[in-house]
């Protein structure tokens, strides 16, 4: 296990994409400095995201994220695995059948794909997102049904509540 995970973060931080198809010949180092961060489609505007590694619109990935405190990501999934990686700060992330997690650097967390969770920013937060397939996010109401981007953002405060178990039957994916 400790091998995969060693591996997982080594593919983080040189950037090497996460399948094969798209191995690289050259190892890749990006400086963060370089990256050029920014807002990307239906997340909130206080997340700034740089493409390190990969085409995040067509497959597998590599992302620097940043958020601000308080910066709220409401119940949502997507189609991807995510593998996060906390480089500084700490945030809150809430997951549909399981107890919320704080996370701070140096943590790591792994979410399976269409695994229902929100993000919240407690400190500033600078994380690797790694995906193993193109991006999307997915909103769902408390009922767990899907729900636009626009509606989802639109409310000042995310969701409390994760959407209940049986409540997922209707959700499209």
């Amino acid at each position: 296990m400790r091998v995969v995970v060693c591996t997982l973060l080594l593919s983080i931080f040189v950037g090497i994409p996460l399948t094969q198809t798209q191995a690289q010949d050259k190892a890749a180092y990006v400086q963060s400095s370089t990256n050029k961060f920014m807002n990307f489609p239906a997340i909130p505007k206080c997340t700034l995201g740089a493409v390190v590694s990969g085409d995040p619109s067509k497959g597998a990935a590599v992302l620097q994220l940043k958020s601000t405190p308080g910066c709220a990501i409401p119940w949502h999934w997507h189609t991807s695995n995510e593998n996060l990686m906390f480089v500084s700060g700490s945030a809150k992330i809430e997951m549909k059948d399981g107890a919320p997690v704080t996370v701070r650097a140096g943590d790591y967390l792994h979410l399976t794909s269409k695994h229902v969770h929100q993000f919240t920013c407690v400190t500033a937060c600078k994380l690797f997102l790694a995906i193993d397939a193109a991006f999307d996010i997915h909103y769902v109401d408390a009922s767990g049904n899907e729900i636009s981007p626009d509606d989802a953002l639109k409310a000042k405060t995310p969701a409390k509540k994760a959407p209940a178990k049986g409540d997922m039957k209707g959700m499209k994916m």
